[in-house]
């Protein structure tokens, strides 16, 4: 990194970088927060299962252009620089919560409503598609080879914290408002906050500094962004390893609190509670995972996450299901989420090591996004389809038969900390 950003321009530019992550997630998982007060009116027909099914399909939507976002944002990283990319990111993800804020229900204007909703969320997913490979480049090549594996983990840091600050949200209004009302408008109040977020979050980013990697890469790249076919063994790494790795975190994240209303029958704010309290311990030891990285390598820590999970998701996932008592669902989500972290928290840098600076944006974010919308978007809307034909359980085995995935792909898998293509 000799030659790049000093070292209080270093500090500063992650902080933005990370802010700026932190809103562009709140405003992508603000949806599936608020989905249980605003499912009714974009979907009034059917009971309550179908109608989350049905929010739940056109939040598996917005995955589908998650690919199409990881390669156009990446290519685009690659050849216009990171900054360049999350800025146009963040401005794309705000123009997706604005129109959710403001759009009529089924009752004013019919199917127009879901049209509508559909629209803003595969906005949404072109943005975030992007944004995760432009921030794990950026966030990987702002960092030093001793410490990367720590710096790296505030990607997730600030993921989670986008969805604690959502679930925050959900908590001040469930307190604040009666369900009627936040039923009927208040649930627009969340999206109008991340559209203003995501404004505050493009100017901040307007001020960070272009990674050294990247200036020294640029011309390499406008040229041959193709170069990724000659990376496409470790690009199907990344699709393998994000299969299980997705999965699960939407699983015990994401889906965790319909979860716990439609199948443990907990009411919605014991549910909001305890996800928001899994979370806030789940973001606090993303950095100490990232920080073991460092000192043992990325390769145990992988291999710790796949056998775990094939081991527990199952049990976990069944105990839940019946879970009546706060405090016992609250440590078994922690324990799920604790085993996640062995992934989470080097998953960005594990895949930036993996590439060469010219292709390193795509090389990250394509491939990640083909298995992120193939496993991780599609979570909910799997669980309650699994759900919806009464065979819940077979879901359980879903999950664990994709960790075996993850567990495969990490036991082939070379330890990028001691082999990491960045220095190159």
């Amino acid at each position: 990194m000799a030659g790049g950003p000093g070292e209080t321009s270093r500090v500063k530019s992650l902080v933005g970088g990370s802010i700026g992550n932190l809103v562009e997630w709140y405003d992508f998982y603000v949806y599936s927060a608020f989905s249980l007060y605003f499912a009714s009116a974009f979907f009034p027909k059917g009971d309550t299962t179908a109608q989350l099914l049905s929010a739940a399909a056109v939040f598996a939507v917005g995955f589908l252009m998650r690919p199409v976002g990881g390669w156009w944002l990446g290519v685009y990283a690659d050849r216009h620089g990171r900054k360049a990319a999350l800025s146009l990111s963040v401005l794309l993800m705000a123009g997706g919560s604005l129109l959710v804020a403001v759009c009529p229900p089924y009752a004013s204007i019919g199917i127009a409503a879901p049209i509508i909703l559909v629209i803003a969320r595969l906005g949404q997913g072109l943005s975030v598609g992007g944004e995760y490979g432009a921030s794990a480049t950026y966030m990987s090549e702002m960092s030093r080879p001793g410490n990367r594996g720590f710096i790296a983990s505030f990607q997730y840091v600030t993921l989670i914290a986008g969805q604690l600050l959502a679930l925050g949200v959900l908590l001040i209004l469930q307190r604040t408002m009666s369900e009627a009302d936040l039923t009927e408008w208040g649930w627009r109040i969340p999206f109008f906050i991340g559209a203003l977020g995501a404004i505050v979050a493009l100017w901040l980013r307007r001020s960070i500094a272009e990674t050294s990697a990247f200036e020294a890469s640029a011309e390499a790249a406008r040229g041959r962004w193709s170069r990724l076919w000659e990376h496409r063994k470790s690009a199907l790494l990344v699709v393998g390893l994000g299969a299980g790795g997705s999965l699960a975190f939407y699983t015990f994240t994401t889906y965790m609190q319909k979860f716990l209303v439609n199948t443990a029958g907990w009411t919605k704010p014991e549910a909001s509670l305890v996800s928001a309290g899994t979370l806030l311990v789940f973001m606090l030891i993303q950095p100490l995972f990232g920080a073991l990285s460092d000192r043992f390598g990325r390769r145990p820590q992988l291999i710790a996450f796949g056998a775990l999970g094939v081991i527990g998701t199952v049990p976990v996932l069944t105990a839940l299901s019946t879970a009546q008592n706060h405090l016992e669902g609250f440590a078994l989500i922690l324990a799920a989420l604790t085993v996640l972290s062995c992934y989470t928290a080097i998953s960005g840098v594990v895949k930036a090591e993996l590439f060469p600076a010219s292709v390193r944006a795509l090389g990250v974010g394509l491939p990640y996004a083909v298995s992120v919308s193939l496993f991780g978007g599609t979570a909910e809307y799997v669980a309650l389809k699994f759900k919806d034909e009464g065979i819940e359980t077979g879901f359980y085995w879903y999950v664990t038969a994709m960790l075996a995935v993850s567990l495969t792909v990490a036991l082939l898998l070379p330890d990028t900390r001691d082999k990491s293509l960045i220095e190159d």
